[in-house]
């Protein structure tokens, strides 16, 4: 029975409480013999090293947790996991895992039981270190618009477009703060079927939506009926208006001669035929974003409307040449915008229609043609232009700096001899005016130049010499090849009032410095792109 009760089970932790008591048996055995004074000093100090060794926590793969350094446990060795231990706190044996905590004050273990009573989380992961973060670059944005207490006027609109449902028992608004009311609504987005009645009235002459886009098909018709004494009609993002919709504008607007469209993209190319047809007092037409707007409406366009003075097809899908024969229908424009086409017009085309319109032209805008050539710039516009006032070539890839600049130099309507004199020219140097021509074209109001960056500092010589002055808008965005002396010319421009030289690579605050100084009624100035501008000098910032 005695040898029954030391019997091994089979598992290995019965043995694990054996382990410690005998080993002071195995140091016995191995100590016997004769020992030596010298061998007995050489193994303490090897012990003695070892213990050392074993000590230290400068090795990171053997250093002890920060937590068993915090209860003092560092002294000794954690005991391997599985093995039995007594707890220091009760005494009661319990077997040791990876998350068994050691005694504060040491020595010794803790059980599960203590450590939960001790309000001590074993399982709780170490937090972990914050990261530090990334310096990040501290920039100072320029803020150019000047910023005033907002008016009572702009207080009573702002109130009734947060409202707008609600207030179709004011009555009259008046037509100005009417204006500010669908404003307001279009920045938001707010305008639909049930509250766009409250700009609805019967004795209304002009009428203008600027977001449409929750207007449907039946609304449409209902603001043409409600609004039958129509004469201006501006709709911006329009895009669900139909054939039909223009079809019901023809019946109940009779007196309509001004109609401006931003995206009627569903209005097939019939029902502009016929609206053309039952509108021959329409002196404005302007439509942007059309895809089925073709030279047959055009035709139709220029055989009913007899009376018309500006057109515009921006961002026309199927614009091409066939539309030239039929734009040189039309009577003397004062507008003409055909920007950002489909396919575009060629050089011929556009030296026919500067032909028949270029003398009455007040606002032109060939923008984004290739076939726009130096050539229809100087002997279209150059010879025929006499009123032009705003001018927009943006875009034009086939205009090199030196044709640009030679137009604005030599604008006037010169005889046959002065244009073969210049033709053989291999510079620009100046040509004498003839004397007693009193058709130049005026100076310019608005011009923009954006999107050429072959143009360079010639063309804004030539332009500032010619209508630096008077000009209002200048819109050189993207003019990269710009020198600085050739922007400091632009403090000549004394009446601008929008200027943009985004992405000019020269300006820096040097050059806003010599231009805001001279320009005292600047109102904008945008400057994209511009790394070398800091906001120094011109800004009140130091």
């Amino acid at each position: 029975m005695p040898l029954l009760a030391h019997r091994p089970s089979g598992y290995a932790s019965d043995q694990l409480d054996e382990l410690e008591e005998q080993s002071p048996a195995k140091k016995a055995r191995v100590g016997k013999g004769k020992v030596t004074a010298a061998a007995k000093a050489k193994a303490k100090k090897k012990a003695k090293d070892d213990g050392d060794y074993q000590s230290s926590s400068d090795d990171e793969y053997t250093a002890l947790s920060r937590n068993m350094r915090a209860t003092g446990a560092s002294r000794s060795p954690k005991p391997p996991v599985g093995s039995f231990k007594n707890c220091a706190k009760c005494t009661k044996q319990f077997t040791v895992t990876r998350y068994t905590m050691a005694a504060d004050p040491p020595p010794g273990y803790l059980c599960h039981d203590c450590v939960k009573a001790a309000g001590i989380d074993p399982f709780k992961k170490p937090a972990a270190p914050r990261k530090r973060k990334a310096p990040t670059e501290k920039r100072e944005f320029v803020n150019f618009e000047e910023r005033r207490l907002p008016t009572l006027v702009s207080l009573c609109v702002e109130l009734i477009s947060k409202h707008i449902d609600d207030v179709e028992a004011l009555g009259d608004i008046g037509s100005v703060n009417m204006d500010e009311i669908s404003k307001a609504l279009g920045k938001s987005r707010s305008l639909n079927s049930q509250n766009a009645r409250l700009f609805y009235d019967v004795r209304s002459k002009a009428l203008r939506f600027y977001d449409a886009t929750h207007l449907s098909a039946q609304a449409f018709t209902t603001l043409a009926n409600l609004n039958p004494n129509l004469t201006h009609l501006h709709l911006d993002f329009c895009g669900r208006m139909t054939s039909s919709v223009l079809e019901d504008f023809a019946k109940s607007l009779p007196h309509l001669i001004s109609i401006t469209l931003l995206g009627p993209f569903l209005v097939r190319a019939e029902a502009w035929i016929e609206f053309f047809r039952s509108k021959p007092n329409l002196r404005s037409f302007r439509i942007t974003q059309s895809p089925r707007f073709d030279s047959n409406c055009t035709r139709q366009l220029a055989e009913s409307c007899t009376e018309l003075e500006e057109l515009q097809l921006r961002e026309v899908g199927l614009l091409n040449d066939e539309f030239v024969e039929p734009l040189c229908a039309l009577p003397p424009l004062k507008v003409l915008d055909l920007a950002s086409p489909g396919v575009g017009i060629d050089e011929d085309g556009w030296l026919k229609l500067l032909e028949r319109h270029g003398s009455t032209l007040e606002t032109f805008n060939p923008s984004w043609h290739v076939g726009f050539t130096g050539t229809a710039l100087r002997h279209g516009l150059g010879n025929h232009a006499r009123a032009l006032s705003e001018l927009v070539m943006e875009g034009c890839e086939s205009l090199v700096d030196e044709d640009v600049a030679r137009f604005f130099k030599y604008w006037a309507n010169k005889t046959d001899e002065q244009d073969s004199t210049e033709d053989t020219m291999d510079t620009t140097d100046d040509v004498p005016r003839v004397e007693g021509v009193d058709s130049l074209n005026p100076p310019l109001h608005f011009l923009s130049l954006a999107r050429n960056d072959i143009l360079s500092d010639a063309t804004l010589t030539a332009l500032l010499d010619h209508s630096g002055p008077s000009l209002t808008h200048l819109n050189l965005n993207g003019l990269r090849s710009l020198s600085t002396d050739a922007l400091v010319l632009l403090k000549c421009a004394v009446g601008l009032r929008r200027l943009d030289l985004s992405w000019c690579r020269e300006v820096d605050d040097f050059v806003m410095k010599e231009i805001i100084s001279a320009m005292p009624k600047l109102e904008e100035v945008k400057l994209w792109g511009c790394n070398r501008v800091k906001g120094n000098g011109w800004t009140g910032k130091d």
